[in-house]
């Protein structure tokens, strides 16, 4: 993700961040089914996607720590 996607993300409110959240633990979920299943070709999108939600939960605990 690069700075300036994380700086619009950030300045997203807490009911869309929780909605990015959820998208973002949906590919998760669905990802990692594939790969246990059969092989992924980019196996760094599952490793990707977690940092990903890592900081979408970060942004959002902040934004009910600032409330």
């Amino acid at each position: 993700m690069k700075t300036k996607e994380k700086e619009a993300k950030k300045a997203l409110s807490l009911a869309e961040l929780r909605t990015e959240l959820r998208q973002a633990q949906e590919k998760r979920f669905k990802l990692q089914f594939k790969h246990q299943v059969a092989p992924l070709s980019n196996p760094v999108e599952l490793r990707t996607l977690r940092r990903q939600i890592a900081r979408l939960k970060t942004w959002i605990n902040e934004k009910q720590e600032s409330k």
